[in-house]
């Protein structure tokens, strides 16, 4: 770097980054927290205005599509969660279960929270989903929404009037660039790790027991890898996320929790049936959802992690499903073996022979096949491809 290209660099460090206080920065102040208040209402234009952004979203979401109108399932969640935070801080809360079957859950500013199916499929108990919603009620204790809105706002002050100087000096501005995007992404990783210790604290105190927390992304790291096998990718996992890493890795978040639990050395009950005995009437549609991702690696991780107390007629009905779609000749064998094993069980439903015929009929089985076929549309004659099977047990 040229003399001067240091001059430029120095000039736009001090005329900017000092009135952007630390919005460009990598290392993150926390302000002190307001005493907790059900009455809290925003104090700024900016969090006024995020406030009313958030209301809006959540106008739009009492119609979505994809919101789970079921009252018993959401307010078993919502138990879930008031026993992870106290009733206090749960009391006005709004909890929105979505049916979309990826790993997520989230909270506005305004109180909104919502719950993605694919969450509840994945957690093994309650403790395990009541680490994950303490997480999110942790960012909005922590007023994140506000202090991640202000940080890239003052960061983006920051690298336009960084690139206009540095332009002036006839000089190259990308590493100045850099520096900020990495300020900003760095700023986020330390909300998530802040969000991750608070729901953390929640934990300790309640029912639950702390260890819990890390359990949750030990496993996810289990499904990244048996995904990636599936389709033959390598996967590796490291502590340090990359430069434009919005969130810790996994193995960091259960280093350091798992670290938190030992030194907690708490007890509890993770009410693990309780978390089953919850889910129980949604399983099927969840496990349904999951298949439909096309991912068999990852699926069939969860199928064995479910059935670690012992294979249903859901869970088997599910995994024949799934090596069916995956349909190597040796799947469609394994799919047979698994509808017969689902109907031995006692699963009802007629879908279970179609599976199991088409699966007989592709297998050399044509008899067997026919047979099973012919038992699906007795006990479903209406069915829609009620004529396209017809044709194959008359073939």
């Amino acid at each position: 770097m040229r003399p001067f290209a240091s001059k430029a660099w120095a000039l736009a460090a001090t005329a900017l980054l000092a009135p952007a206080t630390a919005g460009a920065a990598p290392k993150t102040v926390q302000a002190a927290l307001p005493t907790y208040s059900q009455a809290y209402e925003p104090t700024t234009v900016d969090e006024r205005g995020m406030w009313q952004e958030a209301d809006e979203a959540e106008r739009a979401m009492r119609d979505s599509k994809f919101v789970i109108e079921d009252p018993a399932l959401r307010d078993y969640v919502r138990g879930v969660f008031c026993r992870t935070v106290g009733d206090e801080r749960c009391r006005n809360v709004r909890i929105y279960v979505l049916r979309v079957p990826q790993f997520n859950a989230n909270m506005r500013a305004n109180g909104m929270m919502t719950v993605w199916s694919g969450l509840l499929l994945r957690v093994r108990s309650e403790a395990e989903l009541g680490a994950v919603l303490g997480h999110e009620f942790g960012h909005f204790e922590l007023r994140h929404s506000l202090q991640g809105f202000k940080n890239s706002r003052a960061s983006s002050d920051v690298m336009m009037w960084g690139q206009i100087l540095l332009g002036a000096a006839g000089e190259n501005s990308s590493a100045f660039t850099s520096s900020i995007l990495g300020g900003i992404y760095a700023f986020n990783r330390d909300q998530e790790k802040a969000a991750d210790l608070k729901g953390f604290e929640y934990l300790v105190s309640s029912p639950y027991p702390a260890a819990a927390a890390a359990d949750v992304w030990d496993r996810l790291m289990a499904e990244a890898d048996a995904t990636a096998a599936g389709r033959k990718k390598k996967v590796s996992h490291g502590y340090t996320a990359g430069f434009f890493a919005t969130h810790p890795t996994e193995l960091s978040r259960a280093t350091y929790l798992r670290k938190a639990a030992g030194k907690a050395a708490d007890e509890g009950d993770p009410a693990a049936e309780a978390y089953r005995i919850g889910i129980a009437k949604w399983l099927p549609s969840f496990l349904d959802d999951q298949i439909k991702l096309n991912d068999f690696g990852g699926s069939d991780y969860l199928l064995q992690q479910l059935a670690v107390g012992g294979w249903t007629p859901d869970l088997l009905y599910a995994r024949a499903e799934l090596y069916r779609q995956r349909a190597a000749p040796r799947d469609l064998v394994s799919a047979a073996q698994f509808y017969q094993e689902a109907i031995d069980k006692g699963y009802t439903g007629a879908e279970a022979r179609r599976g199991l015929g088409l699966a007989l009929l592709r297998s050399q089985q044509a008899e067997q096949g026919r047979s099973a076929l012919r038992q699906y549309l007795t006990m479903k004659p209406d069915a829609p491809d009620a004529s396209l099977i017809s044709t194959l047990v008359a073939n």
